[in-house]
């Protein structure tokens, strides 16, 4: 209802959208020696979330980051968008989706309520780009958008663990480290599959001095250590974590201990 814009050969405008759900109508008078034009379009703008999250990445208890994907980690990526259909909101189950990976249309994960996409990444892929196209069964309204997801690698951390107050998660084992009698270090393989350490999958391998050392199946992320009294000196203690399904899921780590 106000004038934006006049003017000789004015043939565009822009403007600021407004909040998901408003709406802005915009008119233009084209004036031409044989008459006039009048042409209206109503924009009403929506807005659409990507969230994403690592199924099946193990993080510790009480991580307070985000649980990252590896090679061939499980990602599910969920749409949440805000489509306004007359006086209320679209509900998001009654949307048609249509999803794409890296630009390739998943015809099998696009349909009618399928606000989800689930996927295994490729070990080639440093990322991957997954995109959705979300509109109304009439296809009056729609919306679109796209995320970037990055992949990571998986990483061992060493912890001590305290007799009494259990895994020092607050400051994890430096390079070099000093003990004096008995000592435990608990492991930590950040990003890896599966989320359950004790799966059979993951296969674990622990080295004194490079020399393998057999563990409890039941405690294969715990060393216990042991300085012999009146004894000095440093040796090198390694661990090697891999799935053994998924080639470049690994993680290795080694510290120096001195006593």
């Amino acid at each position: 209802g106000q004038s934006t814009l006049a003017g000789v050969g004015q043939k565009s405008m822009s403007l600021t959208a407004g909040i998901a759900g408003t709406t802005t109508t915009v008119s233009a008078q084209i004036l031409l020696p044989a008459g006039r034009i009048d042409k209206t379009v109503t924009l009403r703008p929506g807005n659409l979330t990507l969230l994403w999250q690592a199924n099946d990445s193990h993080v510790p208890p009480f991580y307070r980051g985000k649980a990252l994907p590896t090679s061939d980690s499980s990602i599910k990526v969920v749409a949440i968008p805000e489509v306004k259909s007359g006086s209320g909101f679209t509900d998001s189950k009654s949307m048609v989706y249509r999803w794409e990976k890296n630009y390739v249309n998943q015809q099998g994960a696009s349909g009618y309520s399928k606000s989800s996409f689930t996927f295994v990444n490729d070990f080639l892929d440093d990322n991957n780009i997954v995109s959705v196209e979300v509109a109304t069964p009439n296809y009056q309204y729609s919306g679109a958008g796209n995320i970037n997801i990055p992949i990571f690698d998986s990483e061992l951390v060493f912890y001590k663990k305290d007799p009494v107050l259990g895994t020092l998660w607050e400051r994890s084992l430096q390079d070099t480290h000093t003990i004096s009698g008995e000592e435990i270090v608990v492991a930590e393989p950040y990003f890896i599959s599966p989320k359950e350490l004790w799966r059979p999958e993951l296969v674990w391998r622990w080295f004194i001095n490079d020399t393998l050392v057999d563990v409890p199946a039941y405690a294969n992320n715990i060393m216990p250590l042991r300085a012999n009294p009146g004894a000095t000196g440093t040796s090198k203690v390694r661990l090697e974590v891999e799935n053994q399904y998924k080639y470049f899921q690994t993680a290795k780590k080694e510290v120096l201990i001195s006593f």
